[in-house]
């Protein structure tokens, strides 16, 4: 039989373990947002244990934090209050928002002088109740960088620019910001801000309008910008010696040359990616790395005389805190200790502090788990990367239902494809993707998930090479990726679905259409379908980037048609499920219901589900057990052939 037994595990099994994420320290308080209720939210509880307290009216909802740029909240104890940013039901139209400390209605932290715009909070300092804003407008293709003094209400406009001008660094007496303008992934384009003289100065970098035709600029994905001591100099993450980024040094003095900074005292093994650095106190900085898709982060100090970093403690990557990914983290001066989220393949994300003076001191705050579930029959995954059609490798896993689970012969195929495309698949039970995998795998598929040529992770360079290439080798690296597949006598690809979110939704409609002799059945969830409707229709801000990224709907026509899945699509043989938010401010409603209602014309069978209470994802208890099992009951229709 295709299910073992009588009684299937049951979704609400694996979601009963509920988000602990993006934890703030407040003295002897935790701050965490949860999905305590079935929907996000923001709680308290006590360093040491206490039950969480809701800080917010149970009919807010808060939004995925992976989706918000910046920072969800910053507690404010001087004040006496906390900054959130707040959004309706996913449209991601953000607004500051002031709630007490201990709860209560959010009330206009700006009163309407920000209604215009879609506000992010990019940095904020609670000891001097300070925040800096990243300000879209919702009318034109702009970004303001505003700096906020918190107590008096006042905004200060630092300066604007289409591709951002978010805030990077600032120094110690708030004198003083670095702007970054950002292009495509790792174009950037440094500015510095000094109060009173006005707005941004150019520092380092080529603007994209003094390029010449033509003109080739290095990728210099300089980011986490910290001012060293004396507003001597800039030390920052970049891409300028590193394919894989490493530490990088701008005196401000001679900002014309950037020193690379050697990193010594790693520990880790095997390959990835520095992801940030965190400035904790004068010379001593938190460094965080991506090895191979499980986080590990350092403390490390700078020796800025002789352009060094020495890290000399670990903080994540051994003991409690291994194997894994760090949601968030978050450094409290006052303690001298760390309050951060982590998760594993098989557990979602948990609060821990981490204390003492050599670290090894790691409280678990929470202890959530799966029910009913006995952890041998979750699928632990193993590596299945390949090499592809050009001879470059790509990373993937390929999860089996477990031998535990009983079931026999050659397991059905899903094929996964992840969001972004410049995003990873990593072993993080907490987000959309995990559980999916799991609940699959106790349905007797073969789960496989490739982390093919932009995803990140693996290189600046290979993260680039979806830029304008959306279709194109992307695609060709699944469609051999299903070649070789079909050789694991373990797998019947002959019955095999894709699925995918966001730009793999995009990347699903496109396989399934381009390549419909692979396909059993496909899953779309909120993916692009016709690239010019769907860049027309994402915010004003958003579209100077996608124009580069993508294509320019006018210069690039030819381009965006041949990749468009709307090209295509009248070649889709397989049934098609669609899943969409209503609210879904990236790829709109419009844009699934154009795909749903051109295959039905034409006799295709497609399914529509549509949440209208959420976003671009799956947020909320009740509308996440509804879709897993539309998926999973729609490929056992589909897939099962006996």
């Amino acid at each position: 039989a295709f299910l073992k037994g009588t009684s299937m595990p049951r979704i609400e099994s694996l979601l009963s373990a509920r988000l602990f994420l993006c934890p703030q320290r407040v003295g002897n308080r935790l701050f965490f947002i949860s999905n305590l209720s079935g929907r996000l939210s923001l709680y308290a509880m006590d360093h040491g244990g206490s039950v969480p307290e809701p800080l917010l009216p149970p009919h807010i909802a808060l939004q995925n934090p992976v989706l918000v740029e910046g920072l969800p909240f910053c507690g404010l104890p001087r004040l006496g209050k906390i900054l959130i940013t707040l959004d309706k039901d996913g449209d991601e139209n953000y607004q500051p928002m002031f709630v007490p400390l201990e709860g209560g209605i959010p009330e206009p932290a700006f009163g309407d002088r920000l209604a215009d715009y879609r506000v992010h909070l990019m940095k904020c300092d609670a000891r001097r109740n300070l925040a800096y804003l990243a300000a879209e407008s919702r009318k034109e293709q702009m970004v303001e960088a505003i700096r906020a003094d918190l107590k008096s209400g006042a905004l200060e406009k630092m300066g604007q620019s289409p591709w951002g001008s978010f805030v990077q660094g600032v120094n110690d007496d708030h004198t003083q910001a670095i702007l970054i303008d950002g292009y495509t992934t790792g174009d950037h384009v440094l500015y510095l801000w000094k109060r009173g003289n006005g707005e941004r100065k150019l520092l380092y970098g080529t603007p994209l309008e003094d390029r010449a035709e033509g003109q080739a600029v290095p990728f210099n994905a300089i980011r986490d910008c910290w001012f060293t001591a004396r507003n001597r100099g800039l030390l920052f993450v970049t891409a300028l010696f590193d394919d894989a980024y490493g530490l990088g040094y701008l005196n401000l003095k001679e900002p014309e040359a950037v020193k690379p900074v050697p990193i010594r005292g790693t520990v880790h093994k095997g390959a990835g990616e520095l992801t940030g650095l965190e400035q904790l106190r004068g010379a001593r900085y938190l460094v965080k790395y991506n090895i191979d898709g499980c986080s590990w982060m350092y403390e490390g100090t700078f020796d800025e005389s002789a352009m060094r970093m020495k890290l000399n403690t670990v903080v994540v990557g051994r003991g409690k805190l291994t194997d894994g990914v760090e949601h968030a983290v978050h450094y409290d001066r006052a303690s001298d200790s760390y309050a951060l989220s982590f998760a594993t393949a098989t557990s979602p994300a948990q609060i821990y502090t981490v204390e003492g003076a050599k670290r090894k001191i790691v409280v678990a705050h929470t202890r959530e788990r799966i029910l009913d579930i006995p952890e041998d029959h979750l699928s632990t995954g193993e590596d299945a990367s390949f090499v592809s059609f050009d001879r470059r490798r790509v990373s993937a896993r390929l999860y089996l239902p477990a031998k535990s689970s009983g079931f026999k012969g050659p397991r059905p195929l899903v094929y996964y494809v992840h969001g972004g495309p410049q995003s990873q698949e990593r072993p993080d039970f907490t987000w959309f993707s995990m559980p999916l995998i799991q609940f699959l795998t106790l349905n007797g598929f073969a789960v496989f998930v490739p982390n093919v040529r932009g995803s990140t992770g693996y290189g600046l360079s290979y993260t680039k090479k979806v830029d304008r290439d959306w279709g194109g080798d992307d695609r060709l690296d699944h469609v051999h990726a299903m070649k070789l597949l079909k050789k694991d006598r373990r797998l019947d690809a002959s019955h095999a679905a894709v699925i995918g979110r966001s730009y793999g939704g995009y990347m699903t409609l496109t396989l399934a259409a381009r390549h419909p002799e692979l396909w059993s059945a496909a899953c779309d969830m909120f993916g692009p379908y016709d690239l010019f409707t769907f860049m027309d229709r994402i915010p004003e801000t958003w579209k100077p980037y996608f124009r580069i990224a993508i294509g320019d709907p006018d210069k690039d026509r030819g381009h965006l048609i041949e990749r468009s899945p709307k090209t295509h699509i009248d070649r889709i043989a397989c049934p098609l499920l669609v899943i969409q938010g209503k609210n879904d401010p990236r790829v709109v409603e419009r844009e699934s219901r154009d795909v749903v209602e051109g295959l039905r014309a034409n006799g295709k069978t497609v399914e529509y589900l549509v949440f209208d209470d959420e976003g671009h994802d799956v947020l909320k208890f009740d509308n996440r057990v509804r879709c897993y099992n539309e998926i999973a009951d729609f490929f056992k229709q589909h897939l099962t052939s006996h």
